[in-house]
């Protein structure tokens, strides 16, 4: 702080976790904010979040901001260890190999990467990487910090072409950037860093691939490695092995496995084709989807898969999605490949005249949408080009908002439910860009609490967080490995109807603008396929399995018979192998196509009329009746249960 008189500064206030203020001089730091709080909060200080946003503890504060101190303590934290562990890889490959160029490099949630262009690496080379880092972290260099002029910074930056490129950007916001330096080596970066190289735990590296500079596929390849790094090395054992399990699940791997999908370069990047078995879990899911929304009133509709690029510009994609969107001129006129159905349902809305009475009108689509994501960030079915959403929008008054989204939340449990996957919820309200009055917004923002509240529902609040259109419910839910997914979404739309004009009768005959809702039960087919395959590594439930029944005749003698017995399951998806093979070799593919159950057909069975079944947990039960498999299979399927459970009663 200045030492000038304390009476002559002038004053702001910033707003603490706990909702107090704390009133400070202009020009104050977070790490000035935190003294004032306390001397060993200060001296603790690593970072602060400003709005949210994490910043270094030399970043000045504001008035009105909300300030949080970050400590080792902090969840934070080690996002910030994994920032300085980055820059101690930079380091660790410039003492390696010459004539390198630094791009970026960020933490993430799992770790952290770099980009670097002029590097010739391999896996194998990791390894001495490790040793150089470690080497770094023992020598625990002071991580400083330093402002400097954008002139200084081009001098110190010169034979960088990529951190000049970003230097350029920095330069029209601000009179000057920071550097961090550690020994020998600096970077440009704007931080936050742990105090010195010694303070990071164990790092790890974890592999090589390319990346297009600032992910633009018409840039420069370059070398990304990525690492991660912990606190202590029981935390980076837990890691490396929740990865391990994740490999093992890997939706591409299992995928190609059980010839469920393929992405071919004969047939573009990020355009699956979904093989027989694939699409026979594909429509097992749409169909429930589809009886969901035939018991909740839902009418369904279809839309093309493109679309002048009128329509986009009134619903306003265009001038926010128009980057990301496949356009394409055909004579005189402009097209474009759908990246959302939702235009297409409120242009057919806007095709007839509505009275109050009509109200709710529901539309449902399985509708094909297409975005032109950068190559880089397409990844089997998680990222694609062309994916499904099982869209569904409503036409409401202001009325029913409580009532249809209480139906909607019961339709998004029953989905949830039935995969057995834990969620929570979020209320995200109005942003500060953000369309309709403060009274719609208020009543709409109160009756999807008061739908929450009903139903003693815990839910985090995120203020401000909502889309500009409107307030919306947001549901993440976990795999079997703990991993969190964006999951389904209710969301109230105040833009489209104003857009395209829509507008029904009411009960006082003067026209009205309808309130539209926005749902998904999964979000998109692809990446909640890619959920689910990763979910059950491949064992779906009975009712999603794309075989559900192997019939194993022990030898020829029985294949006659494994043919009748498959007749008589003929209402499930059955196979007979009938290989010329040992019964152990039938059981053990059967197993490792990921089969539900296994029925053996012998000598003894066929004699006696009866099978042998055996489950995916590879217990067998004999002598069973035919009949009885039969209804237990039936309830089983009808009930979506979510594991095979004949031998497990």
């Amino acid at each position: 702080m200045s030492e000038s008189d304390p009476q002559s500064q002038e004053q702001l206030v910033v707003v603490l976790p706990d909702g107090s203020e704390l009133e400070v001089d202009a020009g104050s730091t977070v790490e000035d904010c935190a003294y004032e709080i306390g001397p060993g909060l200060g001296r603790d200080t690593v970072a602060g979040k400003l709005d949210g946003e994490l910043v270094a503890k030399e970043a000045p504060v504001y008035d009105g901001v909300d300030l949080e101190i970050v400590t080792d303590q902090s969840d934070e934290y080690l996002r910030v260890m994994r920032h300085s562990a980055s820059h101690c890889l930079a380091q660790a490959v410039e003492r390696h190999y010459d004539d390198v160029d630094l791009a970026i490099g960020p933490p993430t949630d799992d770790g952290f990467y770099y980009d670097f262009d002029n590097l010739d690496i391999d896996e194998e080379d990791l390894d001495a990487l490790e040793d150089e880092i470690e080497a770094i972290i023992e020598e625990d260099y002071e991580i400083e910090r330093e402002d400097v002029s954008i002139e200084e910074a081009e001098d110190r930056l010169a034979g960088e072409p990529y951190k000049l490129e970003l230097l350029e950007e920095f330069a029209d916001e601000n009179d000057e950037v920071s550097f961090y330096k550690q020994g020998e080596w600096e970077d440009l970066c704007a931080g936050p860093h742990v105090d010195s190289t010694g303070e990071i735990g164990v790092v790890e590296l974890l592999e090589i691939a390319g990346a297009y500079w600032r992910g633009d596929e018409e840039n420069t390849m370059q070398t990304r490695i990525y690492g991660t790094a912990f606190e202590d090395e029981s935390d980076l054992e837990a890691y490396l092995e929740r990865k391990q399990e994740a490999e093992k699940r890997d939706h591409r791997k299992i995928g190609n496995e059980m010839n469920l999908f393929s992405i071919q370069d004969v047939t573009g990047p990020g355009l699956p084709l979904y093989h027989p078995p694939g699409k026979t879990v594909l429509k097992e899911l749409e169909d429930f989807v589809e009886d969901l929304n035939k018991d909740a009133g839902y009418d369904y509709v279809e839309t093309p898969h493109v679309f002048k690029t009128d329509l986009w510009h009134r619903s306003g994609h265009y001038e926010n999605y128009a980057d990301d969107m496949f356009i394409f001129d055909v004579g005189d006129d402009e097209f474009g490949l759908k990246p959302m159905n939702c235009p297409g349902h409120a242009a057919i809305f806007q095709d007839q005249s509505w009275s109050y009475r009509d109200l709710p009108i529901r539309y449902a689509e399985n509708g094909k949408v297409y975005r032109k994501e950068q190559r880089g960030e397409l990844s089997g079915l998680s990222r694609v080009w062309a994916f499904t959403i099982d869209d569904g929008h409503l036409f409401i008054r202001p009325d029913q908002i409580e009532r249809e989204v209480e139906e909607i939340m019961d339709m998004i449990t029953d989905v949830l439910e039935t995969f057995d996957l834990e969620y929570e919820m979020a209320l995200a309200t109005r942003p500060e860009k953000s369309v309709g009055s403060d009274e719609i917004w208020e009543h709409a923002e109160e009756q999807l609490e008061n739908v929450l509240e009903k139903r003693n529902l815990d839910y985090e609040l995120e203020e401000g967080d909502g889309a500009f259109y409107g307030p919306k419910i947001d549901f993440a839910f976990e795999d079997a490995i703990g991993r969190s997914w964006d999951g389904p979404t209710v969301q109230l739309d105040f833009n489209m109807p104003e857009r395209f004009d829509l507008s029904y009768v009411g009960e006082d005959n003067d026209e009205h603008e309808p309130v539209m809702i926005h749902r998904a039960l999964y979000g998109s087919y692809e990446r909640f396929f890619m959920m689910l395959i990763e979910h059950y590594e491949g064992r779906f439930p009975l009712w999603l399995a794309p075989e559900q029944l192997r019939v194993l005749p022990i030898s020829d003698n029985n294949l006659g018979y494994a043919h009748q017995v498959a007749n008589e399951f003929d209402e499930f998806r059955v196979e007979v192998d009938d290989r010329d093979s040992t019964l152990e070799r039938k059981i053990r593919a059967a197993h490792d196509d990921r089969v539900p159950y296994q029925i053996i057909v012998g000598d003894n069975e066929q004699a006696d009329g009866n099978i042998s079944v055996r489950d995916r947990f590879e217990d067998q039960e004999y002598d069973v009746e035919i009949d009885a498999f039969k209804a237990h299979l039936e309830a089983e399927r009808d009930e979506q249960r979510t594991e095979p459970d004949f031998l497990q009663d």
